[in-house]
């Protein structure tokens, strides 16, 4: 993965860290997919740009990669995780090695409950998520739950649309997310959403 920050001027500099703030436009090449990330205030300039850079790097490459615009606090699928990984910041040469697939490790989380350890909110999720993956939802419906529960989050007690849901069902089908991720992602919002609801 190699983050690049877009300037004014069009200009691509090389970083290891992501601020994320609104007047920022990130080039994120994560080697299968090009990530394109707009800050709520970032300038219709750097956005041109940033398109422009994105098309000429996929140029370069022997197998074009997919590209996925990402709009500040509208963030879904492996992005979530993707994004997490930028603050905390890249090696010292800007690049780490792709990403593992995320695997729920829920023997190692029962062990540590058995052993007296309370439950935190990884584990909670890491069981919530397991118990999810075993129930045999399709891909799509998966995709649909996350979208729901994305929508309900950022608009507070308004009830999201079908049209709405719709539309951020596809944006997640078109991520290159796995199902453990979605499994983990639907399970996680559930909690946050019901714990949030219990305050």
């Amino acid at each position: 993965m190699i983050l690049f920050s877009i300037y004014e001027n069009g200009s691509l500099r090389k970083v290891n860290k992501a601020d994320f703030k609104s007047s920022k436009v990130y080039l994120i090449d994560d080697f299968k997919t090009v990530y394109l990330w707009f800050g709520s205030n970032s300038s219709k300039k750097k956005k041109d740009f940033a398109m422009k850079r994105a098309n000429e790097l996929n140029k370069k490459k022997k197998s074009p990669a997919k590209l996925q615009i990402i709009n500040q606090n509208k963030e879904f699928g492996t992005f979530i995780a993707i994004k997490e990984l930028l603050k905390t910041g890249l090696k010292e040469n800007g690049e780490i090695e792709a990403r593992d697939e995320l695997e729920l490790n829920v023997d190692e989380t029962l062990e540590l409950i058995s052993a007296g350890i309370e439950k935190d909110l990884e584990a909670e999720i890491t069981l919530a998520a397991d118990k999810l993956s075993k129930n045999e939802i399709s891909y799509e419906d998966l995709s649909k739950q996350l979208a729901k529960l994305q929508l309900i989050l950022l608009k507070s007690k308004i009830k999201p649309s079908e049209k709405e849901i719709t539309k951020k069902t596809e944006e997640i089908l078109k991520s290159s997310a796995t199902y453990e991720e979605l499994c983990w992602l639907v399970s996680e919002l559930k909690i946050l959403i019901k714990k949030k609801q219990i305050k």
